[in-house]
């Protein structure tokens, strides 16, 4: 199994789509790329800890690779405005990548560079890289969200509509239902 942490905006939608995702194994909200030691969601909505929302991964790379859990990330969110994503302004929600070893590195480079060569999102991408940083998991409540309040107000308008988003755009990477 490897790891990935990625943010893009509210760790609720990351998490929401990548646990559809075949060869996810596992997929836990957090909050990496900051100064404040165990922090909270609280102090993260001060947007005073340097934190940004994000999903750890667990993934098996036999079933998905890593480059294609990056594609998934630039599919479902913004990676063109700084510090925003819709509605949710604040840097807690930028879009980063926070690599675990050199070769994620050089591979979000490259996936990085398909996406701007591409021109998929007509706009230069904002999503910082980084190497590995302390990663804190969020608490209980923000875990598996989507699946636990579908009907609240933010995963109707937000959340529901990146998962309907990525089943469409990946729609043969989706787990297939249990018998």
């Amino acid at each position: 199994m490897q790891t990935a942490i990625l943010g893009g905006g509210c760790f609720w939608c990351l998490d929401g789509v990548y646990r559809e995702l075949n060869g996810v194994v596992a997929s836990e909200s957090g909050y990496a790329g900051g100064h404040v030691a165990n922090p909270t969601y609280e102090q993260i909505c001060d947007k005073k800890t340097g934190h940004a929302e994000v999903v750890k991964l667990e993934f098996d790379p036999a079933v998905v690779s890593y480059a294609d859990i990056l594609r998934v990330f630039f599919t479902i969110h913004d990676p063109t405005t700084q510090d925003r994503q819709g509605a949710d302004v604040g840097p807690q929600y930028r879009s980063i990548i926070i690599a675990q070893d050199d070769a994620q590195m050089a591979t979000a480079r490259a996936v990085m560079d398909e996406i701007t060569a591409a021109n998929i999102w007509g706009a230069p991408l904002v999503t910082q890289l980084s190497g590995p940083v302390t990663y804190w998991p969020a608490e209980a409540y923000h875990q598996d969200y989507f699946a636990k309040n579908p009907w609240a107000g933010y995963c109707r308008a937000v959340v529901a509509p990146k998962v309907a988003k990525f089943r469409k755009a990946f729609a043969e990477r989706l787990k297939k239902a249990s018998a």
